[in-house]
């Protein structure tokens, strides 16, 4: 997705040990892009900038030891691809946080949603965070429920 649509400023919110941060660093390093990634946990924010450096993809990663309830509030953007994978009852709140800093044309993605299972509705945020960027009518979403799922959302249009 990076790649294909030369996305160049990306956020994570929910760096865990940084694998998913790697491979969209590793995206963005072939954009000329960063990615800027927000974790709570001190042990896995080290271990995240552990497994960044040994990847050789640091330059491309602005990790952030945070609260992301409280830095993606204030984070300036734009970014032009997000993907959250943080508390899942969250993932609302943080979509319309994020929505204004995303540009037309920008992606947010939201793992562990599917249209089956436990990313939908069985525990979390989930169904409820699918239900609401599926009725926003300038956003284009889709599942791919394949794994743990992941929702894929383009912003279309400002309104």
């Amino acid at each position: 997705i990076i790649i294909k649509n030369g996305y160049k400023s990306a956020l994570e919110i929910g760096t865990s040990t940084g694998h998913s941060g790697i491979w969209i660093a590793w995206a963005l390093s072939r954009t000329g892009g960063k990615l800027i990634t927000i974790d709570i946990d001190e042990g896995r924010h080290m271990r995240a900038l552990e497994n960044f450096k040994k990847a050789g993809l640091s330059e491309y990663i602005d990790a952030r030891l945070a609260d992301a309830h409280k830095l993606v509030k204030e984070l300036k953007g734009p970014f032009d691809f997000v993907f959250n994978d943080a508390d899942k009852e969250w993932y609302t709140n943080y979509f319309i946080e994020i929505d204004p800093k995303l540009t037309v044309g920008g992606c947010f993605t939201a793992h562990n949603v599917s249209e089956r299972g436990r990313g939908y509705g069985g525990y979390g945020g989930q169904a409820e965070f699918l239900r609401y960027v599926r009725s926003l009518k300038n956003y284009e979403t889709t599942v791919n429920n394949s794994g743990g799922g992941v929702s894929i959302s383009y912003k279309r249009s400002e309104k």
